[in-house]
């Protein structure tokens, strides 16, 4: 048996009576299985683990656009959904995405089998409008706080949670704005929303708030400007770039435990995502 000898493995010994041939064919096949080990164990050889994430709300207008936007820059995703024939005509085909049902309201066990083993979380749901007051409370608040509940369970440690501007707006001083009126009109929809922010914050969970404006389904109109918290009133901006400021903040670390507000304007310039998140100073 060969030994090691200083880090260096000493050339084993045969005996002179082996034939030439014999001896010169033993080391050509023992050089070829070193070069094999050699390469089984080089890191170039191990297969790149694809980061996968767990998309909730993905068939609605926001959540689909993250979707699509997670496909295309190599991630996995595991769609959430409350229904999957109809996720199944709605999201993309594609050998990287995978669909479960996943409702928020049905308690923190059944979402914790939906994001076992997934790598982050982007929540986008939003309640669907019904006579149900308290639809709201029941999707925007206790639906995101299981779903953090869920992540807490299984060991996810990245949750990306797609909010609104003016949750806050009691103590910014805009009790007036006729935004922040109309939305709470609908089941104090942004009270709930601050609710479960709150909860992200106290978790633990790697968290990155994002509150936009004004929803548009429109393509960008204007490029996107970032504040920080509790700062932007007014404004609005396309679902397609809310979804890639969502993406983005998976891929930058300077997104980390920060809230960020959102909108987009024609005047605006046109800057890197990730120097948006770098210049956010989170209080």
């Amino acid at each position: 048996m060969a030994s090691a000898v200083c880090g260096v493995t000493a050339r084993p010994h045969l005996p002179s009576a082996v034939p030439a041939a014999a001896r010169k064919l033993f080391f050509r096949c023992r050089a070829a299985s070193t070069m094999n080990e050699a390469s089984a164990s080089s890191p170039d050889a191990e297969e790149k683990k694809t980061t996968t994430v767990f998309v909730a709300g993905s068939t609605g207008r926001t959540g689909k656009r993250v979707v699509e936007k997670l496909l295309a820059k190599g991630f996995g995703v595991v769609a959430g959904t409350t229904d999957v024939s109809r996720a199944r005509g709605s999201l993309p085909q594609d050998p990287n995405l995978k669909l479960v049902r996943a409702d928020v309201t049905e308690g923190v066990d059944k979402l914790v089998e939906a994001v076992r083993g997934v790598d982050a979380v982007v929540c986008a749901t939003g309640f669907r409008r019904s006579f149900d007051p308290f639809a709201p409370w029941k999707v925007d608040n206790f639906g995101t706080v299981n779903l953090v509940e869920a992540c807490r369970k299984a060991g996810v440690t990245r949750f990306v949670l797609i909010s609104s501007i003016l949750v806050n707006g009691a103590a910014m001083g805009q009790l007036l704005n006729p935004a922040y009126i109309v939305l709470n009109l609908l089941g104090l929809t942004l009270v709930a929303k601050l609710q479960a922010e709150n909860h992200i914050r106290k978790s633990g969970i790697n968290y990155t708030i994002v509150r936009p404006g004004g929803l548009t389904d429109q393509p960008p109109t204007g490029n996107i400007v970032m504040e920080p918290e509790d700062t932007l009133y007014s404004g609005s901006i396309s679902r397609s770039q809310v979804a890639e400021v969502a993406v983005e903040a998976l891929l930058c670390p300077e997104s980390s435990y920060k809230v960020v507000e959102i909108i987009a304007r024609a005047d605006a310039p046109n800057r890197p995502l990730k120097d948006m998140y770098t210049a956010i100073k989170q209080n």
